[in-house]
C-alpha cells in the first residue's frame, strides 16, 4: 500500500454531547458503555477535549484505555487519523462531549468544541438534555441546539449541520417522557432515545481539578451495572445502535508529518491500515511514575513512544522504594501529588533514586503534578510544606484559584531535549497549585487574546513545567526524547 493513499472505512459511532457541563454526560456514557459491554459489543471510547478522568471512568467499564480527541491539539487529518486507528479494532465508538455542545476556546468560537469534533469525524449526535423541572421547554431547547451549528455566516442555519439526530432526556419520569417524545418527534427532525430518571445513587462526586477517579468511589462497578440495567429499560439502545451504523464512512490518511518516521507507518502483511507488524526490539525502556497520585496521561502520548521504539516501566512514587531496574529514561506524569504530599515524602529512598536518576544524566519528562513532585518542597491542600525529590530547585505552594488555565501553543525559547529555538507544541495548564521555579525554556500564548507567559525548565536531557503536552501535536518532540533515551542507553553501555 502506497502510504499517503486514502482509505474509506466504514467505523459505526456516536457522540453523546450536552447543552451544558453538569447534564450527565459522563454518568450516562459510563452507564451506556456498560449496557453495550454487557451485550458482548466490542466498543472503544472517546473523550472529546483535554480531560483526564472521564476517560478512566470509560476504561473502568470497557476494560480498555479510552482515548481523548481533540481539535485543538490536531489538525482534521491528524484528528481522523487518531480517530480511525482505535476504532477500527470495535464494533463501535463512543464519544462523550466536553461542556456545552458547542462551546470551544476563546468564549466565542466553536473550534475544538464537541460539535466541530462530530463535524470532523462525521459523527452523529445524541444530546443529553437535562430535563428535570421541564417539560415542553425542552423541545425549545432542542431547537435552539438544532437550529444554532456555526456556518460562514455565523450562528444558525440547517438543522443538518449541528449532527443531532438523537435526544435523551436526562432526569426525568417515565411520565413525562411518555407525553413529551411524540411532540419532540412531530415538532423536530430527531429520535428521542429514552430518558433517564434521577438516582441519586449514581452521582459521581467532584474535588477541585474535577471528578474524583474511579478506584476513589465505593462499590463503582456495582453502581454501574445497575446503572446499566436501568438504562436498558429507559433507553432505546436498539436506536442508538442504528443511530451509530448509520454514520457514514470516513476517508482516512496517514499524517505526513508520521511520514518522517517509517516505524509509524508499518502495515501488516495483508495491507491492513493500521493494524501494524510489531516493531523491531525495544530501543530504550522508560519509567513511568502511575499511581494514585500520578494518573494523568494520555493514552496516545503513551503508544507513542512504544511505537516509537520504547518499553514503558510503571513505578509508583508512592509504593515503590527505587526506580525500576535498567531504564533509560523517566516520565512523570500529572495527578494528586498534593493530596499525597506526606506520603510521598516519607517514602525517602524512591526520592534518592529519582535524585541519583537526574544527577547521572537521565532524561526526563515532568508535567504539573510530576514537575511539583520534582521540586525542593511542596505544599499539600492544607498548606503544610514537604521535601520532595529536590531536582529541581524552589518551592510549589497552594494557590486560592486555577492559575494559567486553558489551551497554549508553546514555542521553544532555547535549546533543550527536544530540539531547537523556535519548535512548537501544543499543550494545556489546569493546576491551582504554582512554583517560584517555573522556569523559561519555553513561551506559552493562549490562541485567542494577548495572554503569554514563559514556563517549563528544559536543558539538553530534561523538560518540566506545569503544561500537559500533546504529543501528536508535533512527533518530533516523542521522537527526540526516545533518541535522547538511546544515547543515554549507550553512554551507559561504554
Amino acid at each position: 500500500m502506497i502510504m499517503g493513499e486514502k482509505k474509506n472505512l466504514r467505523l459505526p459511532r456516536i457522540m453523546l454531547a450536552a447543552p451544558s457541563s453538569g447534564s450527565g454526560k459522563t454518568l450516562i456514557t459510563c452507564g451506556l458503555l456498560q449496557a453495550l459491554v454487557n451485550r458482548r459489543k466490542n466498543v472503544i471510547s472517546f473523550k472529546c477535549g483535554p480531560d483526564y478522568i472521564d476517560p478512566m471512568f470509560h476504561r473502568n467499564v470497557i476494560g480498555t484505555p479510552s482515548r481523548n480527541l481533540d481539535p485543538f491539539f490536531t489538525d482534521e487529518e491528524m484528528t481522523r487519523y487518531l480517530f480511525a486507528r482505535q476504532a477500527e479494532k470495535a464494533e463501535l465508538s463512543v464519544m462523550e462531549g466536553v461542556m456545552g455542545f458547542y462551546d470551544g476556546i476563546g468564549g466565542v468560537t466553536a473550534r475544538a468544541s464537541s460539535w466541530d469534533l462530530a463535524r470532523i469525524t462525521e459523527t452523529p449526535v445524541i444530546l443529553v438534555v437535562n430535563a428535570r423541572g421541564m417539560s415542553l421547554s425542552a423541545a425549545a431547547l432542542i431547537r435552539g441546539f438544532l437550529e444554532s451549528a456555526p456556518g460562514a455566516s455565523g450562528i444558525g442555519g440547517n438543522p443538518e449541520d449541528s449532527r443531532i439526530r438523537g435526544v435523551i432526556l436526562n432526569q426525568t419520569t417515565a411520565s413525562v417522557y411518555a407525553l413529551l417524545k411524540g411532540e419532540i418527534e412531530r415538532m423536530l427532525p430527531v429520535k428521542v432515545l429514552g430518558y433517564v430518571p434521577r438516582m441519586t445513587d449514581c452521582v459521581i462526586e467532584s474535588r477541585h481539578l474535577g471528578l474524583v477517579t474511579p478506584g476513589e468511589i465505593k462499590d463503582l462497578k456495582q453502581r454501574l451495572l445497575e446503572l446499566a440495567d436501568n438504562l436498558e429499560q429507559t433507553l432505546d439502545i436498539d436506536g442508538i445502535l442504528e443511530l451509530a451504523e448509520s454514520a457514514p464512512a470516513l476517508d482516512i490518511s496517514v499524517p505526513e508529518r508520521l511520514k518522517e518516521y517509517p516505524g509509524l507507518c508499518r502495515t501488516d502483511e495483508a495491507g491492513c491500515f493500521f493494524k501494524e507488524q510489531p516493531s523491531a526490539k525495544k530501543r530504550v525502556r522508560i519509567g513511568v511514575a502511575r499511581d494514585e497520585a500520578f494518573c494523568f496521561y494520555y493514552e496516545d502520548n503513551l503508544e507513542l513512544l512504544e511505537r516509537l521504539g520504547a518499553e514503558l516501566a510503571e513505578f509508583s512514587p508512592l509504593h515503590d522504594r527505587e526506580l525500576p531496574e535498567q531504564i533509560q529514561g523517566l516520565l512523570f506524569g500529572g495527578g494528586y501529588p498534593e493530596l499525597y504530599a506526606e506520603q510521598l515524602s516519607r517514602n525517602t529512598s524512591m526520592l534518592v533514586s529519582v535524585r541519583a536518576a537526574a544527577a547521572a544524566g537521565m532524561p526526563y519528562l515532568a508535567e504539573c503534578g510530576g514537575f511539583m513532585y520534582l521540586h525542593e518542597t511542596m505544599e499539600d491542600m492544607e498548606g503544610r510544606s514537604w521535601p520532595m525529590a529536590g531536582v529541581l530547585p524552589g518551592h510549589v505552594r497552594k494557590t486560592e484559584r486555577l492559575g494559567r488555565f486553558g489551551y497554549i501553543t508553546l514555542t521553544a525559547n532555547q535549546p533543550q531535549i527536544f530540539g531547537n529555538a523556535g519548535e512548537q507544541i501544543r499543550a494545556h495548564e489546569f493546576h491551582y497549585f504554582d512554583s517560584s521555579h517555573n522556569g523559561g525554556a519555553f513561551h506559552a500564548q493562549k490562541p485567542f487574546g494577548k495572554r503569554n507567559w514563559d514556563c517549563i525548565a528544559a536543558g539538553e536531557n530534561f523538560a518540566a513545567g506545569f503544561p500537559h503536552l500533546y504529543y501528536y501535536s508535533n512527533p518530533a518532540f516523542a521522537a527526540r526524547f526516545t533518541e535522547k533515551c538511546e544515547k543515554y542507553r549507550e553512554a551507559s553501555e561504554h
